[in-house]
């Protein structure tokens, strides 16, 4: 299903085909329905492609959150640190567990955690830091995991929109305790719903397999129960798709990096527009195209007449009041909140539509 076929250019566009249909087809016919072989092999296939031992498929990225700081023992009255520019899954996978989410503001250049603030909000309560790797950018690594070592705490990576993303060690979510991924339709690759946890520790991917069905690893020979959990699990009809969409993945990557670039070239010379930096020639991977623009709600208003559609940036965490009570402690926050705008993105997005959005874009800048 292409674009051009709608009246009107989406902000995001993916592609589901014959080849997903097929999978999910034979999983059907097979009477693979709940989770089970296929699952396993998103998993298996996961599992190659990010070199790392354990992956363990579930419901969707906001669950792998969640379970991570489960598995890695927050609870009422910890402390967990999160940056203040994320999609606020992350500081509600802490929020619901009773535990106190700490912000952090993000960097001047890119909107990814500060890692020079980190160690002045750590305190005896704190369990856990989460950095976000937000739009396939990488957080500094080696500097969180040298302050968690230090300090005795454990880092979960947000690998959410960062599938494949690398810095110059390793893919993003798999230099920590455990990364999290998701599936969902705004991402790289989808199963619709999805996500999934990657851990290199044995001791930990044993129990993320048993928290994803309420604690025990075999519901038909439970024994005890011996650990909390619930029901994350996704289901083999979801799988099918990722393995199938799996095979489409460098096709996929190569898209997203051709727009990004078709957008850099385009917008080089434009007045009132700039791009948040992101280091495609080092491995991150721009699944969305992110700019900031100081005229920024009169462009998305411009746009849609031309039938184009954009997203201004989402708030900042630490406007959530039952989270923080000073939204204005994040000078970089309140930037990109502001000013901040994506442009069309997605693997299923025509590079024809591209063109036409920098033209669109050029033609309101020259007025």
């Amino acid at each position: 299903m292409d674009i051009e076929s709608h009246s009107k250019v989406a902000w995001w566009r993916t592609e589901f085909g014959k080849s997903e249909l097929r999978a999910v087809i034979k999983a059907f016919e097979a009477e693979n329905i709940s989770q089970g072989e296929v699952t396993q092999e998103l998993e298996q296939r996961l599992s190659v492609l990010l070199n790392v031992p354990h992956v363990i498929a579930v419901s969707n990225g906001s669950a792998a959150l969640a379970m991570a700081l489960m598995a890695l023992g927050v609870s009422a009255g910890d402390e967990v640190i999160v940056p203040n520019r994320t999609w606020i899954a992350t500081a509600h996978a802490a929020h619901i567990l009773g535990a106190k989410v700490v912000l952090v503001d993000v960097e001047d250049t890119r909107p990814i955690i500060d890692v020079r603030k980190i160690e002045s909000v750590i305190s005896k309560k704190t369990k856990v830091i989460v950095p976000v790797h937000l739009n396939g950018r990488s957080a500094d690594m080696k500097v969180v995991n040298d302050v968690a070592k230090r300090n005795g705490l454990n880092v979960v990576e947000d690998a959410a929109q960062a599938l494949c993303s690398r810095n110059q060690d390793a893919y993003l979510g798999t230099q920590s305790d455990i990364g999290c991924f998701s599936l969902s339709v705004t991402k790289l690759i989808s199963t619709g719903q999805g996500g999934f946890l990657v851990t290199k520790k044995d001791d930990l991917a044993v129990k993320l397999r048993a928290m994803r069905t309420h604690g025990t690893e075999n519901v038909n020979e439970p024994g005890s129960w011996e650990q909390p959990g619930f029901n994350f699990r996704i289901t083999d009809l979801q799988s099918s798709i990722g393995v199938a969409q799996l095979l489409t993945l460098p096709q996929r990557i190569k898209k997203v990096v051709d727009i990004y670039e078709t957008y850099l070239t385009g917008l080089k010379e434009c007045p009132g527009i700039e791009p948040i930096p992101i280091t495609a020639s080092q491995g991150e991977i721009p699944i969305y195209n992110e700019f900031l623009c100081y005229r920024r709600n009169e462009l998305i208003d411009k746009l849609e007449q031309y039938g184009i559609s954009t997203r201004p940036f989402l708030p900042s965490i630490s406007r959530a009041k039952y989270l923080w009570d000073d939204a204005y402690g994040f000078p970089n926050s309140i930037k990109y909140e502001e000013f901040g705008i994506t442009l069309p993105s997605g693997p299923g997005q025509s590079l024809s539509n591209v063109q036409m959005v920098v033209e669109r874009i050029k033609q309101y800048f020259s007025r």
